[in-house]
C-alpha cells in the first residue's frame, strides 16, 4: 500500500499522531478495516464517515489485495 501515500492515504505526526488516515480527512484507515471485520458494508462505512469517498475505499481495498497477492506469490 506504499503507492497510496499522498494520494488516498496520508500519515502526519500532527494528525492523530501519525495514524494512517484517508487523505483530506481525519478518518483512520483502521476504521474501514474494523467496519468490514464487523460485517458492515462499505455503504454503511461511507454513511458513518461522509468525508471519505467510495473511490478512496476501493483504492485502499485494491492496494491491500495487490499487497496480499504479491506476498502470496513470493
Amino acid at each position: 500500500m506504499k503507492g497510496l501515500k499522498n494520494k488516498v492515504v496520508s500519515a502526519s505526526p500532527g494528525i492523530l499522531g501519525g495514524t494512517p488516515v484517508f487523505a483530506g480527512t481525519r478518518v483512520p484507515v483502521q476504521n474501514l478495516i474494523d467496519c468490514l471485520e464487523a460485517g458492515d458494508s462499505i455503504d454503511l462505512f461511507l454513511y458513518d464517515f461522509p468525508t471519505v469517498s467510495r473511490e478512496q475505499v476501493i483504492a485502499v481495498l485494491e492496494a491491500a489485495k495487490e499487497d496480499m497477492l504479491s506476498v502470496v506469490a513470493t
